[in-house]
């Protein structure tokens, strides 16, 4: 079984494509219309064509190698019959009522798993909405509008498609994209431990984000997480959710979280406890250089959030080391003496100097992190040219928290972001990004 024809079909047939907007099979051929490869609307009772694609009878009239199966359930396993018999090596199962659903639904996946290892099917699904690369426009998804996610460096790998989409909705809302999506839905046979090695391997993804229900196999997902060097974020759910709600989901197995928490309890690997934290780590661990330790300097602009943020990373384990003599020295002749220069540094609203404050702090010896808070003034801006500089000739991460009106910011921030300073919107997000960095280097020789 290979996953490589979801990555790069030469051929993909839509089955049950239709005409007709609103129906699965015309969103999505929506979706894959713009894919630079042969494309196969099948739909024997159609004629004529879609998005300029013209209907076949059957999978067997196509050389497609990736099948979108856009029909009932009861017809699932006929029609992947007939892509065995048609040699496609891939297909996505939207359709739901399965496992998840038990009696005749755990029939009928139990049959699909059984053409599939019969033919040697890669099968994503069933109960999925599919999966997305956006660098390749190759969106196997029957989601409206899933082609306007952005292209990121983030990988997305959820069992819960409705999660995924989300997320990478999410990402895109905020200025970022992904490298790539996955909805695992019932995983028949395809699994979290067959996708991330993939991603691992794909050089457009920087860190890997797992959403889990849960899943039969807890112990082969530890050993791919072990054997990785992706960074990898994961977010355990449904212990406290009613296991009968859970299961009929996505068929996940009932366990505690503590099953989990030997996989997931290893330096690369950081577990959060919401879908903004998944993002925010995915994203600073994509973008940031590794920490070589816990020593935080915090630079803030305003001392009320510098303290929230000094609250949250005592509770994360985070290390506030006092300033070498010259660092601050160099900080009390900028700030000449009117504000707090230990560590954390306030300067006590954004002055012209800013810049070079965040600049001594992060190249301070006993500093391995750096936090800012900052308001945004139109007269002043981020330090955008000390930064750049700073960036070059320092390898430590540089996080930043930002406020201020969106588009105001907008350039600024995206210039940013392209030195490698992620940047968040608030005093927790940008200390739980910070705590993600220290977790991630945990238990590291």
């Amino acid at each position: 079984m290979s996953l490589s024809d979801l990555f790069e079909p030469d051929g993909i047939a839509i089955v049950g494509a239709s005409a007709t907007p609103g129906k699965i099979g015309n969103d999505a051929m929506s979706n894959v219309e713009v894919y630079d490869g042969e494309i196969y609307p099948v739909n024997p009772s159609s004629s004529g064509t879609v998005y300029g694609y013209e209907f076949v009878d059957s999978v067997a009239e196509t050389d497609a190698d990736l099948a979108l199966l856009c029909v009932p359930r009861r017809l699932q396993p006929q029609v992947l019959e007939e892509c065995g018999e048609a040699g496609v090596s891939t297909a996505v199962i939207f359709a739901g009522g399965f496992t998840e659903m038990g009696g005749e639904g755990r029939e009928l996946q139990d049959e699909i798993a059984r053409i599939a290892d019969k033919y040697n099917i890669t099968v994503l699904g069933p109960n999925t909405a599919g999966y997305a690369i956006p660098h390749a426009d190759l969106y196997g998804s029957f989601v409206p509008r899933i082609r306007e996610v952005g292209i990121g460096n983030v990988g997305i790998v959820a069992q819960s498609a409705g999660v995924a989409i989300t997320l990478s909705f999410h990402m895109t809302q905020e200025g970022y994209g992904v490298s790539s999506m996955f909805g695992l839905g019932n995983r028949v046979n395809t699994e979290f431990a067959d996708v991330i090695p993939v991603l691992d391997e794909d050089p457009r993804t920087e860190a890997i984000v797992l959403h889990v229900e849960g899943t039969a196999d807890v112990d082969r997902l530890h050993k791919i997480c072990e054997e990785v060097d992706t960074p990898i974020v994961a977010y355990k759910v449904g212990e406290r959710a009613d296991p009968d709600f859970v299961r009929a989901h996505t068929a996940a197995p009932s366990h505690v979280d503590a099953t989990y928490e030997e996989a997931f309890d290893q330096p690369g690997l950081v577990t959060v406890s919401s879908t903004t934290e998944l993002l925010d780590a995915g994203r600073v661990l994509a973008d940031a250089p590794t920490p070589e330790g816990a020593n935080v300097g915090v630079v803030t602009a305003q001392a009320g959030p510098g303290i929230i943020v000094n609250d949250y990373l005592e509770d994360a384990g985070a290390v506030f080391p006092d300033l070498t003599a010259e660092t601050r020295e160099r900080v009390d002749d900028l700030l000449e003496g009117i504000t707090y220069t230990e560590n954390p540094v306030d300067t006590g609203r954004p002055m012209p100097e800013f810049g070079q404050v965040v600049d001594a702090v992060a190249r301070d010896e006993n500093v391995d992190i750096v936090l800012v808070y900052e308001i945004y003034e139109d007269s002043l801006g981020y330090p955008v040219e000390e930064l750049e500089a700073l960036s070059e000739e320092v390898d430590k991460p540089i996080i930043f928290t930002v406020a201020g009106p969106h588009e105001a910011l907008r350039e600024e921030r995206e210039q940013m972001e392209a030195l490698g300073v992620p940047t968040l919107e608030t005093p927790e997000r940008g200390a739980q990004a910070v705590a993600a960095l220290i977790e991630s280097i945990s238990g590291e020789e």
